[in-house]
């Protein structure tokens, strides 16, 4: 009888071994605990700055302003008033560009931690986890993925749209209110814009409701806060947000007031 034989593979075997270990403390980056953690900060920040840019925007509704006997809207008084911060410490328009650059980092830590921590997910083994469980986490994850790619797409298209003006031949600088009235008095940027509001509440409803686990802040005791505070920002940036396109579209805020001059003669140069 023929002794059966094992074949082996020709050649040295690879072996995976780790990356690199980055130093302390940028070594916490590479656990799946510090990526959730940098997720959880940059979140914060984020949603931040939704809020404030949503409560910034809802001086559309105020209209003309008077200042020493000069009509300005209210809208292009605030974004004139954004170029001003810490002047003279700072240059004009330079801490706004610390507070931008600011957000940008926060934007690309939160995204390449959400994707990285996707790729661990895929790999890791999940066979101790119930059916039910996976389900609902899965969902969640995939729900915000799929938003967050919305938001992200979205946010290009805005820049583009009212910060560069890329997209209109009405687009004037430092004329806020008139750009607002002229982006979204097209159906096509108005639908596009709900939809994306829509997409975005949703993605701050799970992360919101994320943040109090990743910190270790959901207690059995009020386990019903997190939930309930993630509804509330995922409500105000709901309503908010699709108020300016309905006010717009039906005419309750526009641009055409003939008192009104250009805040500043130096928005030009922002």
């Amino acid at each position: 009888m023929a002794t059966p034989t094992t074949s082996r593979p020709a050649g040295p075997q690879k072996i995976k071994t780790r990356g690199r270990e980055l130093p302390f403390p940028l070594n916490l980056y590479q656990t799946a605990v510090g990526k959730k953690w940098v997720m959880a900060v940059t979140g914060i920040v984020l949603i931040g700055f939704v809020l404030g840019h949503m409560f910034g925007n809802l001086k559309l509704y105020i209209g003309p302003v008077q200042e020493n006997g000069v009509w300005h809207y209210d809208l292009d008084v605030y974004a004139e008033f954004l170029r001003e911060l810490l002047v003279p410490l700072f240059p004009r328009t330079w801490f706004l560009w610390l507070i931008r650059f600011g957000l940008i980092g926060a934007f690309v830590l939160h995204i390449h931690a959400g994707y990285s921590l996707t790729a661990l997910n895929n790999k890791a083994n999940r066979a101790y986890t119930s059916k039910r469980d996976w389900q609902a986490a899965n969902f969640a994850s995939r729900s915000t993925r799929y938003t967050g790619t919305i938001v992200l797409a979205y946010l290009i298209f805005h820049l583009a749209d009212l910060t560069w003006g890329l997209l209109s031949s009405n687009w004037v600088r430092g004329e806020v209110q008139a750009n607002v009235v002229d982006s979204l008095g097209r159906p096509i940027v108005a639908a596009t814009y709900m939809i994306a509001t829509i997409a975005l509440s949703i993605h701050l409803f799970h992360g919101t409701r994320s943040l109090f686990q990743t910190l270790g802040l959901a207690n059995p005791r009020f386990s019903k806060v997190p939930q309930t505070l993630a509804f509330g920002i995922a409500a105000i940036v709901l309503v908010g947000n699709l108020s300016f396109p309905l006010a717009v579209l039906t005419g309750v805020v526009d641009a055409d007031d003939p008192r009104v001059v250009p805040v500043s003669e130096n928005a030009a140069e922002s």
